[in-house]
């Protein structure tokens, strides 16, 4: 990375989930420190594997040396124990002054992943504004920055106490910021070094990936609207160019390539690098120093050396037997950003339709036709799509005009900001949601990006529908409401998807036990784009293939129902596809 040459003394480093900031962010860190700079490196991912990465146990409120490399330090900024302190410092004093349901809500209020960046951001401030765990450091490198959400609301004047007391049943997910309020000022000025261009590097991390690049162009535009215009785009684990005759690796550089040849206006202007992929986990300091050179010509020429395993799951398909057999009900698909939902809700859709069903699938997705390109034609299949901008802007007019119409032009800032959270669209289209969940009596309803167990949980305490409704039943009566339907495994069947990769399965995790709080269980994972179900020869991939083995083991241990989906060479387009795809891998050593 060429931009370390003239590197600022503060890096972020930023990008969606398995994009591979994490691992970027380290192997910069040993750079510097081979150079002989001090460096700090801190991280606030939830899902941080620092320790992991370097062997060594990293701490949480005093930098740990990292061994074998002279100079390097590093520091895990735990998000989820910095939310809860603030959830504490916030609610403590009120806990035995409220009733215990008022309380409830209040802490399910400050459960959302906003709540928490703002709690980490409260953490690090310290680190960009001269705390003096950073003396005597020549750079600060960070891995996960803050959102232009966060950064916004830290900007906003005052009164976030009074407008929570008069925001009794609207839906927030960032709770009373008045905790932070006397650290205003703080804030102000770590938010003016973060735009300070000759203190603050923004690394862009993103795959050469049409919706990660979109995603990246967003951050971009956030960032920028800030102030915040020093950034760097960086594209991780592309195919490199020598890659012989196998199929699988032919089309992936392809398919890579046509995306390149075309980047986002937004991220064009951008200086740019491009990282190969790499053969393995980046895990050690060795590894970290070998990701920053070109990959070795031993591992581009084709061989039959290396021996894969195939994974002994189901495919897809083995999971619509188990769906089809209750004849109608909701599957709900969810997962993080670009581990393939979409496709994978696609495919359990047409499956359905093709033995005989009638289904409906809807999706979220903006760039879903792309994925889901299905017969319009195909009987007993209605596909469709909820326009998530436009069910965000009716769900924020109703809450201006209804709590808005009491706060003063400072609370009105201030809610208009709250209502731009992620949160927020999520509410919204969950409400568009709920008007197909009563087709699902009769049909099969496939859904594409389900809300998570906070949203969920938001709205049944703001909402209070759940708990009124079940008070003011008359005695003997039953009655099923839309919350205790997502309960139910007969009535809704939670499908989370993941990717054989460290990121993304401990962000399906932490998606489960995000479910689970609400009481929902998710009732199977599908393991999408193996490598390992392929029978791919290259050895680049090869190595990789081998790699998903123990991920692949460890979902196995701790989920009851696991399908495996390999890695498509043709993108998953039309109904005989998705079928294929659904189908399962095919290839020789496959008894």
């Amino acid at each position: 990375m060429k931009f370390l040459d003239t590197s600022p003394r503060n890096l972020f480093f930023t990008g969606k989930g398995g994009v591979g900031k994490t691992s970027l962010a380290c192997a910069a860190a040993v750079t510097l420190a081979d150079r002989g700079k001090r460096v700090l490196l801190v991280s606030t991912d939830p899902a941080s594997n620092l320790g992991q990465v370097f062997g060594v146990e990293v701490g949480e409120h005093e930098p740990t040396a990292i061994p074998h490399v002279a100079g390097l330090f590093a520091l895990n900024i735990n998000p989820e124990a910095a939310a809860q302190a603030y959830r504490d410092r916030i609610v403590g004093p009120v806990r035995n002054a409220l009733p215990p349901d008022v309380v409830k809500g209040m802490e399910e209020q400050l459960s959302g992943a906003c709540t928490t960046e703002i709690a980490a951001f409260d953490e690090f401030t310290g680190l960009l504004t001269g705390d003096a765990v950073t003396d005597g450091f020549d750079h600060i490198i960070f891995d996960t920055a803050p959102t232009g959400h966060t950064l916004r609301l830290l900007q906003l004047p005052t009164a976030w106490s009074n407008f929570l007391e008069d925001n009794e049943s609207g839906a927030s997910c960032l709770g009373p910021l008045s905790g932070l309020e006397k650290q205003r000022q703080r804030y102000s000025q770590a938010v003016g070094e973060l735009a300070n261009s000759e203190h603050t590097l923004m690394v862009l991390v993103t795959r050469a990936q049409q919706g990660a690049l979109v995603e990246a162009e967003r951050t971009s535009g956030e960032l920028a609207s800030l102030g915040i215009t020093n950034q760097r785009l960086v594209v991780n684990g592309v195919m490199p160019e020598a890659i012989g005759e196998d199929p699988l690796a032919k089309a992936l550089r392809n398919r890579e390539q046509a995306v390149l040849g075309h980047v986002p206006e937004g991220l064009s202007r951008l200086p740019t690098e491009l990282v190969p992929l790499q053969p393995r986990n980046l895990v050690g300091v060795e590894a970290l120093r070998a990701l920053l050179l070109p990959v070795p010509e031993s591992l581009l020429a084709p061989t039959r050396e290396i021996v894969v395993p195939c994974p002994s799951l189901p495919p897809l398909a083995g999971l619509v037997d188990e769906i089809e057999a209750d004849g109608h009900g909701l599957i709900m698909v969810m997962g993080k950003g670009g581990v393939g939902k979409t496709t994978i809700a696609a495919a359990i859709a047409v499956e359905l339709a093709a033995r005989g069903h009638a289904v409906h699938l809807t999706t979220t997705d903006p760039a879903a036709h792309l994925a889901m390109t299905v017969e319009m034609n195909l009987p007993g299949l209605e596909v469709d799509r909820i326009d998530p901008h436009a069910e965000s802007e009716r769900y924020r007019q109703h809450v201006l005009e209804t709590k808005g119409d009491k706060l003063d032009a400072a609370g009105k800032t201030l809610l208009e900001e709250d209502l731009r959270s992620p949160c927020t669209e999520e509410i919204a289209v969950f409400q568009a949601f709920s008007r197909v969940q009563q087709e699902s009596r009769k049909k099969f309803v496939v859904v594409d990006t389900a809300p998570t167990g906070h949203t969920l949980l938001l709205l049944d305490a703001t909402g209070a529908y759940h708990r009124d409704v079940v008070r003011n039943l008359p005695q003997g009566m039953h009655v099923v409401t839309p919350m205790m339907r997502l309960q139910d495994p007969k009535l809704t069947k939670m499908v989370i998807v993941t990717l054989p990769e460290t990121t993304p399965v401990l962000e399906a995790e932490a998606l489960q036990a995000d479910l689970r709080r609400a009481g929902i269980e998710p009732w199977a994972w599908v393991v999408n784009s193996s490598l390992a179900a392929t029978g791919t020869n290259n050895p680049l991939l090869a190595l990789r293939a081998k790699e998903e083995a123990k991920h692949i083991e460890h979902v196995q241990h701790f989920v009851p129902r696991v399908a495996l989906v390999p890695w498509q060479i043709e993108p998953p387009t039309g109904a005989n596809a998705l079928r294929s795809l659904a189908a399962g891998p095919v290839f020789p050593n496959l008894n």
